[in-house]
């Protein structure tokens, strides 16, 4: 249910700021997008899993944080990732 090395490594290089870029939060939110279409497809097949539906949860609302948190630092930044993301109108 987690996304791999590969994945992971794949999406800080894509979504840095600057090199070895690792905690801005465009790449945390592009991390936890990741994780949380990974575990939306688990749950079309495991539906009483509830356990992992918590740790869903979770992400959702760190990643709704980190979220309101550029949009409150820099618009322009917010609008260019939810775009390249897809995860708004």
């Amino acid at each position: 249910m987690s996304i791999t090395a590969e994945e992971k490594q794949r999406l800080m290089k894509e979504y840095a700021t600057k090199d070895g870029d690792t905690g801005s939060p465009e790449v945390q939110v592009a991390i936890l997008t990741s994780r949380i279409s990974t575990l939306t497809e688990h749950f079309k097949t495991h539906k009483k899993d509830n356990h992992s539906r918590r740790g869903l949860l979770m992400m959702v609302a760190r990643r709704r944080t980190l979220l309101d948190y550029l949009k409150a630092r820099d618009k322009g930044r917010y609008t260019d990732l939810i775009g390249r993301l897809g995860i708004r109108r």
